[in-house]
């Protein structure tokens, strides 16, 4: 029994180079049965190479560090294969930083300071295969996400057909291309054609910039709290 218990654990890595944060830190989550902690990593450098050993469900990075920053080392991860997800632990960051995080690959936003019932429960969704952006920090990002797109020179909101709006809601469930088809009636190439006319009108280039997009603009309903959105794994369904 103890066995099959392990096997549900999450298992995570700390990478930040305060010894008394990831010390904080690890006896804080060492109380939570479902999260078990399989490394910590001082620097980048550290980091890569735990990554590929280990091989954790969750990575939670500080961005800042020696020989090698959290940059680097998300620029380093294959997310096409990895089945790590990534948390950045912000203290005070730059929205830019943080929307830079997200793009190379991110999953997680969590100020530093956050209590730690919200830190696990973003761990949990984040392993869930969803985004978890902290609530304080939800509308800068979301706006400096949309200033550093191509959306922000539109004069003007593009109007999307009603199929296209099924679709925007389906993606922000995280359904894959192949299920968003079987529940709308429609082939996977047809999805796929519109997804991409979505992309061009609303001028994004991925579902996370898309979903941030229609948050937005409310083409969807943004969550009460924390933004905690599904996307799909497979990178295959952009």
């Amino acid at each position: 029994m103890a066995s099959a218990q392990s096997k549900t654990k999450i298992r995570l890595l700390i990478a930040d180079d305060h010894a008394i944060f990831r010390d904080g830190l690890r006896k804080l989550l060492d109380s939570e049965e479902a999260i078990t902690i399989v490394g910590e990593a001082c620097n980048g450098a550290e980091c890569i190479k735990m990554l590929g050993r280990l091989k954790p469900d969750i990575l939670l990075l500080d961005l800042h560090m020696p020989d090698k920053n959290g940059f680097a080392v998300l620029e380093e991860v294959n997310f096409d294969t990895s089945l790590t997800r990534v948390i950045v632990l912000s203290a005070a960051e730059d929205d830019s930083d943080l929307v830079r995080a997200m793009r190379l690959g991110a999953r997680g936003v969590v100020a530093k300071e956050s209590a730690i019932d919200l830190l696990v429960k973003s761990i949990h969704h984040v392993h869930a295969g969803e985004i978890w952006v902290d609530s304080r920090m939800t509308a800068s990002v979301i706006n400096a996400f949309s200033a550093s797109s191509k959306s922000g020179a539109r004069s003007e909101k593009p109007t999307l057909s009603d199929r296209e709006m099924d679709i925007v809601r389906l993606v922000a469930q995280g359904f894959p291309t192949k299920e968003i088809g079987k529940r709308l009636f429609i082939s996977e190439n047809t999805v796929k054609n519109h997804v991409h006319n979505i992309y061009d009108k609303l001028g994004v280039s991925d579902r996370l910039e898309l979903l941030l997009y229609a948050i937005h603009h409310r083409l969807i309903e943004k969550p009460d709290g924390a933004l905690a959105l599904a996307l799909p794994s497979d990178r295959t369904n952009r």
